[in-house]
Order: structure tokens, then C-alpha cells, then sequence
């Protein structure tokens, strides 16, 4: 069983800036699509970006030209730049693989407000 410690959430001021980690336990994330995801309070937890095993990416509209999701596949690690942000972005942060079946972490708090 893979896992999953999400870290580098905080407060941040609105168009700030943070990057978030993702560290997968085990030898298997280098063949695994990877995802980000988000949960706001009172609301369903939503796909924000994915990254293939080759490094091509995609990112929910709403975080588009804003957020970047990367992989470093030697660290077993996914991280999310995460720039220009705004209040509507304020919800814990979690990875998964791309098909979200891997046990979930923690999650790390990510808040935005002045």
C-alpha cells in the first residue's frame, strides 16, 4: 500500500504564492500518473491537475496559467506551484494517483485571505 504525505500548505495573502509536496511511499510512483486534488469546506473533493508518467500535464480551468504540476520520479515526489492565488483557492490539497485508488494522505491546508 502506497503512502501519500502532502506538505507545504500555509497562509498566504491573495496573489501569493505556495508549493506544495507530495511524497508516495514504495518503488511504484515513477509508473503512475499523479494528481492533485482540493476539498473547500462544505464542498466535494475536485480534480485540479494531473501529470503523466511522461511529464504531460493538464489542469482544471479554474487554476489554469496559475497552478503547475510537476514530478520528480528519483524523490517519488509530485509538487504543485501554486501562483496568483485567490480566496477560492483556500481547501486542503491532496495527491493521489491519477485514478484517485491509493489510500488518501492527510492533505495539507492551504488558506488564502488578507
Amino acid at each position: 500500500q502506497v503512502r501519500l504525505v502532502e506538505s507545504g500548505g500555509g497562509l498566504v495573502q491573495p496573489g501569493g504564492s505556495l508549493r506544495l509536496s507530495c511524497a508516495a511511499s514504495g518503488s511504484i510512483f515513477r509508473l503512475y500518473a499523479m494528481a492533485w486534488y482540493r476539498q473547500a469546506p462544505g464542498k466535494q473533493r475536485e480534480w485540479v491537475a494531473t501529470i503523466s508518467v511522461g511529464g504531460t500535464t493538464s489542469s482544471a480551468d479554474s487554476v489554469k496559467g496559475r497552478f503547475t504540476i510537476s514530478r520528480d520520479n528519483a524523490k517519488s515526489t509530485v509538487y504543485l506551484q501554486m501562483n496568483s492565488l485567490k480566496p477560492e483557492d483556500t481547501a486542503v490539497y491532496y495527491c493521489n494517483e491519477a485514478g484517485a485508488r491509493w489510500s488518501w494522505g492527510q492533505g495539507t491546508q492551504v488558506t488564502v485571505s488578507s
